[in-house]
């Protein structure tokens, strides 16, 4: 028997439960995988909440993890039984003890690196990797906003625009969060609980403004994102921590400076087994020469899954969390 995290209707914490289910047998083009850890990520708690619809209920939890190649289904030629691995797509029910997923989604881990350290950074490692790498290309020299920039995905963005010469403004919620994006090599810090992002932005960039702004909060800062902006320059909204922004005028675009705004998903960009290996090898790369280090913030058993949750969804969190199964 294994055991996984399922739930049976969305709502709070607490609809989460640790059930005992037999390991599936991978089928044609997937492998199954035996967890050695397992990333916790905000896109969780959409699944679990509703905001963002399972397939079906009950439903496993969690697309991210590493681990051990355990099974290889047929027409599987790139992986095989013992080899170490990590993913961060597919299909959900990663908060397990095993986890069967399209082999396409899943790449071979370095051996220098270790399964907590994967599994904490897989999902924000790549997300971050598109973002400043094709999202929009940095290359050294621009000025951006990142909000959220002591969590998990704003910790890697710090040292790799440092890494890229990029002078990243990061927007936390407390002095002891700022000190946590300054050590990651954010440029400056705003603590948006007692400072006035867009006026710290102007005074800060003596009023250019930014190249681009990363905006994973989503409703309550979107108008502050748009303010940060210099013309012509880009919003690149990826996620919904305080909820979706909807009910968006277009002609805002206009009024505030012909901007350009997009909503990227790691599902748009690594769409194919070439393009993943890619981003990863590209993510790998930056740990192994030293210019990412990942934080690991918190661990949790499997079985407080629902308790994990809830530290990070009150912001109580700083760096990565991840289960151990």
């Amino acid at each position: 028997m294994s055991q996984r995290i399922q739930f049976a209707k969305t709502g709070d914490s607490s609809v989460l439960e640790l059930v005992d289910v037999t390991p599936q047998a991978p089928g044609e083009g997937e492998v199954r995988i035996r967890n050695k850890a397992i990333g916790l990520n905000f896109i969780d708690i959409y699944f679990r909440t509703g905001l963002y619809p399972a397939p079906s209920l009950p439903a496993g939890l969690g697309t991210e993890g590493a681990g051990v190649v355990e099974a290889v289904g047929a027409g599987v030629s790139h992986l095989k039984e013992g080899d170490r691995v990590a993913y961060a797509q597919g299909p959900l029910g990663a908060y397990a003890e095993h986890h069967v997923l399209p082999a396409d989604k899943v790449v071979v881990l370095p051996d220098g690196i270790d399964f907590e350290t994967a599994a904490a950074s897989m999902l924000k490692g790549l997300t971050v990797q598109y973002l400043l790498r094709q999202t929009f290309a940095l290359r050294g020299g621009e000025t951006i906003l990142f909000h959220a920039a002591a969590g998990g995905v704003g910790s890697i963005a710090c040292q790799w625009a440092k890494a890229l010469g990029v002078k990243l403004i990061g927007t936390v919620s407390t002095a002891e969060k700022a000190d946590i994006a300054k050590a990651n090599g954010a440029w400056a810090t705003i603590n948006y609980s007692e400072e006035n992002v867009v006026e710290r932005v102007r005074e800060l960039t003596k009023g250019a403004m930014c190249d681009v702004v990363y905006d994973s909060v989503g409703k309550d800062t979107w108008e502050t994102s748009l303010d940060c902006l210099k013309p012509r320059a880009l919003m690149v909204s990826f996620g919904n921590a305080s909820g979706p922004v909807d009910g968006v005028n277009l002609g805002i675009l206009n009024q505030k400076g012909s901007l350009f705004v997009t909503r990227p998903s790691l599902n748009g960009y690594a769409d194919a087994r070439e393009r993943l290996e890619l981003m990863s090898n590209d993510f790998f790369s930056m740990i192994e020469k030293g210019s990412i280090k990942v934080d690991i913030g918190q661990r949790y058993p499997l079985a407080e899954a629902g308790k994990a949750q809830d530290a990070v969804q009150s912001r109580k969190t700083t760096g990565s969390t991840i289960l151990i199964p």
